[in-house]
Formats: C-alpha cells, sequence, structure tokens
C-alpha cells in the first residue's frame, strides 16, 4: 500500500475516533510504523489509535510528542519479545487442532448474529440434529450471499447494476409468478429421477437439463444459486446455475466480531501483527505433507526411509511432517484380523524415526487417519488413530501427534486445513450435470471450487458419506482458511484459487509422491522420488 493512501486512510479512521486534525509530523510517524506490517496495515492503524485513544490527550488534534510516545513503547515492546529467550519458535508456533474441539456456532437469521452453542454435544444426535445440519449449511451460505452486492434488493430502482435485480426469491413465493426469478436452495432428490430445490420455506420440483452452468460438481446435496421460471406443470425451469459467491476472508472475519470458528483462539490485533511479521520472516520453515503411506508394504516402507535420510540430512529440518492414512494395504474393517501386526509397524516406523536424531529432536510428526484406518466407523470426521495401535510409536517419537481426520494447523496467523479422502472421485460419480469446461477441464479444478464455494470439505449426501449431525460443522470452511490439503489418491496437484492454496500431495506408496509446502510465502513444491 503506498503512503498516500496509508495517509488517507490513517485521517480517516483518526476522525471517526474524533481526532479531527493530525499535525504533519504526527502523521508521517504513524505511516512510517503502520508501512511495516506489509497486509495487516488497517491492524497496525487500529493498534496505534487504540493505544493513542488510552493516552490522556489534551486536545483532539494529534501532536507529534503523544504519537512519538505511543510508538516508542510498541517498538520497544516488539524489540524485547525477539530479544526474550521465551520468544516463539517454529515449533511452538504450531497449533494443532483435533476436530472434535472445534466450538459450533448456529447463525440467527433474525438477529442476523452468530451465537457459540453451549452444552454438551452427544455423538449419537437425535433427529433434530439431522434437519439441523441441513439448516446451519443453509444459513451460513445464505447470509454470505445477502451480503453479495449482485444479489442484495437494490434500495432504488435506478441504481440497479447493469446485471438488473438478482434479489433471491424464497421459494414458497414462486407459486403463481411469471417471468424469471432468482432462488436459492439445496438440490435434494425426493423422489426416483425427479430433483427438486429446498429452501426454508419450501420445495419445489426442478429441471436441469437445459441449465448453464458455472465451474464446479453439481450433485446432491449442494447448495445452487439458480435463475429460471416456474412452467405450468409446477416444475422450475432452470436457465443458468451456480454456487453461492465466495466471500473474501478479511471481510467474513470482520463481520465475526472475533469469534473463533477455526479453533484456535482468537488473537488479539497486536498479537497478529507480532506473529505476521515472525511469519514472514520464518523463511526456513517448511512442512513435508505425504499421504496413503502403506505400514505393510516394504516399498512403502524403504522409500518413507530414503524421505527420512534426505530431510535428516538438509541444514534445516522441516518443521513439520504430516503422514496422512491409509496405513495399511486393506481395509481395517471388521473383517480385519491383524491389529497386533499393525501395532508392530507403526512401531517399526517409530524406530526408523528414532533413527534420524535431527529430525526426532527438531521436527513435529502429525497423523492424521485416512478412509480406511482403524476407527469405530467411517463416519466423518474421524477420531484419531486408536491409542493401542500408536503407543509404541509415541514411546520412539515424544514429537508425535495424533489427530483427527480432517485437522486443523495455526502457524503463526496462518490456517491450514488437512483432509484425507478419496473425494475427488466419489464427487465426479455423483455428478447430476456433466460439469462445464468453458473455465477449466481440470476435474481438480472443478472440486476445490465445489467444496470453497460450498464452505464445506465434503457436501456429499449422507448415504454416500455419512457424518456425525452434531459435529458438522468441523468440516465448514468458513471463513476461507488461507490453504486447504486434500489428500486424495488421484494425481498429485496443486492449484490456487480466489487466494486459497490448495493441493493434493497425491499417493506416496503408489506413485511415490509427497509435497514440501513452505507456509512464509505459500509456496507449494510437488515433489516425487
Amino acid at each position: 500500500m503506498d503512503a498516500l493512501t496509508l495517509r488517507k486512510k490513517v485521517q480517516r479512521k483518526a476522525k471517526i475516533r474524533g481526532l479531527y486534525s493530525i499535525k504533519l509530523e504526527a502523521l508521517d510517524e504513524i505511516v512510517s510504523f503502520v508501512s511495516r506490517f506489509h497486509g495487516f496495515e488497517d491492524d497496525a492503524i487500529e493498534l496505534v489509535l487504540d493505544d493513542l485513544h488510552e493516552e490522556s490527550l489534551k486536545s483532539p488534534i494529534l501532536e507529534k510528542d503523544g504519537v512519538h510516545r505511543v510508538i516508542s513503547k510498541l517498538l520497544a515492546a516488539e524489540e524485547a519479545e525477539e530479544a526474550s529467550p521465551n520468544t516463539i519458535t517454529s515449533t511452538t508456533a504450531l497449533c494443532i487442532i483435533d476436530a472434535f474441539d472445534i466450538s459450533k456456532f448456529r447463525y440467527d437469521p433474525i438477529k442476523k448474529i452468530f451465537h457459540r452453542h453451549t452444552g454438551d454435544l452427544p455423538i449419537h444426535g437425535d433427529a433434530p440434529a439431522k434437519a439441523a445440519l441441513y439448516r446451519d449449511r443453509f444459513l451460513l451460505l445464505s447470509q454470505r450471499l445477502s451480503r453479495d452486492q449482485h444479489f442484495s434488493k437494490p434500495a432504488f430502482d435506478i441504481g440497479m447494476s447493469h446485471f438488473g435485480s438478482c434479489e433471491i426469491s424464497p421459494i414458497q413465493s414462486l407459486v403463481g409468478q411469471t417471468g424469471r426469478k432468482w432462488v436459492m436452495g439445496v438440490i435434494s432428490q425426493m423422489e426416483d429421477g425427479h430433483f427438486y430445490l429446498e429452501d426454508l420455506t419450501a420445495s419445489v420440483e426442478i429441471n436441469l437439463s437445459n441449465a448453464k452452468i458455472t465451474t464446479g460438481l453439481f450433485t446432491e446435496n449442494t447448495i445452487i444459486v439458480a435463475e429460471g421460471e416456474m412452467l405450468v406443470e409446477g416444475i422450475f425451469q432452470v436457465v443458468t446455475c451456480g454456487f453461492p459467491p465466495l466471500e473474501e476472508r478479511d471481510k467474513s472475519l470482520k463481520l465475526l466480531a472475533g469469534q473463533d470458528f477455526f479453533g484456535g483462539g482468537v488473537l488479539p490485533k497486536e498479537e497478529t501483527l507480532r506473529l505476521a511479521d515472525l511469519e514472514k520472516k520464518a523463511v526456513n520453515d517448511m512442512f513435508v505433507i505425504l499421504s496413503d503411506i502403506w505400514l505393510d508394504s516394504e516399498e512403502a516402507m524403504g522409500k518413507l526411509e530414503t524421505i527420512l535420510d534426505g530431510f535428516e540430512n538438509v541444514e534445516v529440518v522441516p518443521s513439520l511432517f504430516v503422514l496422512m492414512g491409509n496405513f495399511c494395504s486393506h481395509p481395517c474393517n471388521i473383517a480385519f484380523n491383524s491389529f497386533s501386526s499393525l501395532r508392530l509397524q507403526f512401531g517399526k516406523l517409530g524406530k526408523m524415526i528414532a533413527a534420524h536424531p535431527r529430525l526426532n529432536k527438531h521436527s513435529k510428526f502429525l497423523f492424521i487417519p485416512g478412509p480406511d484406518d482403524a476407527g469405530p466407523s467411517t463416519v466423518l470426521p474421524r477420531c484419531a488413530l486408536p491409542k493401542y495401535l500408536t503407543e509404541e510409536l509415541q514411546v520412539h517419537v515424544p514429537n508425535a501427534t495424533f489427530s483427527s481426520n480432517p485437522c486443523r494447523v495455526r502457524f503463526y496467523t496462518q490456517e491450514i486445513v488437512f483432509f484425507r479422502q478419496d473425494l475427488l472421485y466419489r464427487m465426479r460419480r455423483s455428478c447430476l450435470i456433466p460439469p462445464s469446461t468453458e473455465e477449466t477441464s481440470d476435474p481438480f479444478e472443478h472440486l476445490v471450487a465445489t467444496i470453497t464455494h460450498q464452505s464445506h470439505l465434503c457436501p456429499l449426501p449422507l448415504v454416500i458419506q455419512p457424518i456425525i449431525w452434531n459435529y458438522d460443522h468441523c468440516l465448514h470452511l468458513y471463513p476461507t482458511p488461507h490453504v486447504i490439503v486434500l489428500g486424495d489418491r488421484s494425481k498429485q496437484q496443486a492449484f490456487k484459487y480466489t487466494g486459497i492454496t490448495c493441493f493434493n500431495p497425491g499417493s506416496f506408496t503408489n506413485d511415490s509422491t509427497f509435497v514440501a509446502y513452505r507456509p512464509c510465502n505459500q509456496e507449494v513444491e510437488l515433489s516425487a522420488l
């Protein structure tokens, strides 16, 4: 952000707080301080003005002396933190968040605010919990859509854009209406071969055969925004349809009033600025992500040892190794009878890691279960691997963490979501309409567009992928994270979509692929042996 823009922004924010005039020297000092925090200028301005507000100012005119005192205090605090032996390190900067520890929020459409759920969330929900799952998903996207300029109701007809009025009509209001209307709803199959669009008011049968669609995979259970008109037969003929438009992460965060949707805790402005600065300086930090590691395959274990040997000898070892399942070549279901053998294989992996002393001492190891790994069921979210299997590994690798699937990681200020599921094949198989090829023909890009616009990691029907009703919020992607890692058996890929970095490390056992990720600049290195 250039100096002139910063000056205007500082003056505007100061005026809002009742500081009607800023002396030139004082303004220069504020701009000089704020420009140090590239990308976080707004937070830095608010921080300075907050501290100035606490000062006993004698007049609404900001003098250089008062500003200098406040900025000197902030700089001194920053220097003290950098000089302190307790300064945050790359390993303590990592916060691993289990899906079952994430708070649940519900949107109140009357008050237009989110409420944090208090009380217990049983694993086995009652019937209203299933209905609440769909309602919560719909309201989450509905409140996001209500702020989009193209779909909000115009205050005056003369002020409409060239898009015309795209105001969303409740499905209930379509009865007896003529002309084109915009509606929002979830696609559902109430009768075999007949698809309906449902919102909180009613449902209507839809015809998608001639619809022009946007990028994405349109399956049953996805929420869409559609333009069309009612036919005499009572069917809504869809002309164009797409997913609800995305909202910028910063805009979402401002509206959440400090509520912790991600699960890592809310950081005050001063701490956010400090951590953002440290994040940019952490140029040596690297995450190594591998998916589909079969411990019962000698070939896979040999390749993994080669990877560990290579990173043991680099100048700065990776901060984090993320090992995602499946950890066995056979599904660990009721028919699986080799749990004791799998336990020994985890112990063998622990000894292999312990044989690399630098990695064992300085790197963290995060284990995320795959869809066929041992656990209570295949329902999402999946809990961490059973302690029976992992306790021998934990003896050799004290830095090992076993978390849920999906799992969230915060590195300084960066939010990363890990999800291990063979999602691409299942989403493509469930498509109701062939994906559009206008913008891209890459299936992975269609998948990324779908989950980000749906703000959900797995928008498949519950009959295809069961989800714990009371814990569906653990799969939400709102506000949008910085990085989404989709562990999938499909080919290794990386794609940046509307500022969100998304990548698939591929199957390590089958393709020998993995990813090295540098969080300081969100650089993704697609690697293979």
